[in-house]
């Protein structure tokens, strides 16, 4: 697409906008004819190939969304394509013409999404039809230029057994999680964005027993675990009048009345957190959640900063989270930029009642498990 002069692409979109005509090969070579260029075969069916590029999918991006592993597509600008396999990011060679390009792209996607994207509404966060979700800032709030962020949501789910193959959960601690599974501990999965949280629930969520009913409530569908019996709910913003938003705190509450035994809240990141802890603290056993945090220790801070902006008191959120989490999983990327499993903590409480998440095993880089304080704790509760 690069080597066609963008002012005959112009033209010929042009043409096409006017005629309101589908895009073919003949109104190609028409239009071209009318800018007084030479019609060869090869140069109809170059142009033709780069706006059907332009006009279908996910345009230049589409190679690259469909690679094997690829979990982030990100586009700073017009010259800039990053994508991430789970090894950190890495630069590709794919560029637009322009940003007015990446700007057409992005307002295509998001009418996809049944979203508005223009200068008065600049940015836009939603699901796409296939499940990936995009996110987009328009320039000039974004600087190199309209930024791109496309999420590909995994075609299938990695079980433990691949997770431990791909370095990303140690084999020390196979079976502790599944203990944990089996017991019906209440988890939270912690880590920053893009170290493996929804990977590593997916494969936990796909250990549990087959008789359970696994209701789970996610603000964008990317939990698919191998389960028998998996209902999901998704949340829905708002349209472009503003109406119609369904949030994820009133899905957790209707999560409730579903006969769940598990509730699944794919990322605690709002208002929710005071409906899903006082779930957990209902005899729902075996709820689990994502959050990010910066550590296992730094979650009950989080917690609680989500749960004051929400109405709930700092004692009643530190009460709430004592009595519904057992267990806090941390995960993070380490200096070669894998994603791994850290440590496996447990949900303390304090002399002073606040909630702490003690070390029961922390593990090294090469995977060998180390004890941590709460070693006899962590032991005690996943005893059968």
């Amino acid at each position: 697409m690069s080597d066609i002069p963008v002012e005959l692409l112009d033209g010929v979109r042009e043409r096409l906008a006017r005629d309101a005509a589908p895009l073919t090969p003949q109104l190609v070579a028409r239009a071209l004819r009318d800018q007084g260029r030479p019609v060869g075969d090869a140069t109809v069916l170059a142009v033709h190939d780069a706006l059907h590029r332009d006009v279908v999918g996910a345009g230049p991006l589409e190679p690259v969304l469909r690679l094997e592993g690829v979990t982030d597509v990100l586009v700073n600008g017009a010259d800039q394509v990053w994508i991430d396999r789970g090894a950190g990011l890495e630069r590709t060679g794919i560029t637009f013409p322009d940003d007015s390009s990446v700007r057409r792209l992005a307002q295509r996607l998001a009418a996809a999404g049944g979203r508005r994207l223009d200068d008065a509404s600049p940015y836009v966060d939603l699901r796409l039809p296939d499940g990936t979700r995009f996110h987009a800032v328009l320039a000039p709030l974004s600087r190199p230029g309209t930024v791109l962020s496309l999420r590909v949501p995994r075609q299938r789910v990695f079980t433990m057994a691949e997770l431990v193959a791909a370095g990303a959960v140690p084999e020390a601690g196979v079976g502790l999680m599944e203990s944990v599974v089996r017991r019906r501990l209440a988890v939270l999965i912690s880590g920053g964005t893009g170290s493996g949280k929804t990977t590593l629930l997916n494969a936990l969520l796909s250990m549990a027993d087959a008789g359970e009913r696994l209701v789970l409530v996610e603000d964008a569908s990317e939990l698919r675990p191998e389960h028998a019996h998996v209902v999901a709910l998704e949340a829905r913003p708002a349209n472009i009048e503003g109406a119609g938003e369904v949030t994820l705190r009133t899905l957790v509450r209707q999560a409730l009345r579903m006969r769940p035994d598990r509730l699944v809240v794919g990322e605690v990141r709002g208002a929710e957190v005071v409906d899903m802890l006082a779930a957990m603290n209902t005899g729902h056993e075996g709820g689990c959640a994502t959050v990010h945090a910066n550590s296992a220790a730094d979650v009950p801070s989080r917690i609680e900063g989500l749960a004051m902006a929400a109405g709930l008191s700092r004692e009643a959120a530190h009460s709430q989270l004592s009595s519904a989490v057992d267990i806090v999983i941390h995960l993070g990327r380490d200096v070669d930029r894998m994603r791994r499993v850290r440590e496996i903590g447990v949900v303390t409480r304090a002399p002073d009642g606040h909630v702490e998440v003690a070390t029961g095993v922390a593990f090294a880089p090469d995977g060998q498990l180390r004890p941590g304080p709460a070693i006899d704790v962590l032991s005690a509760l996943i005893e059968p």
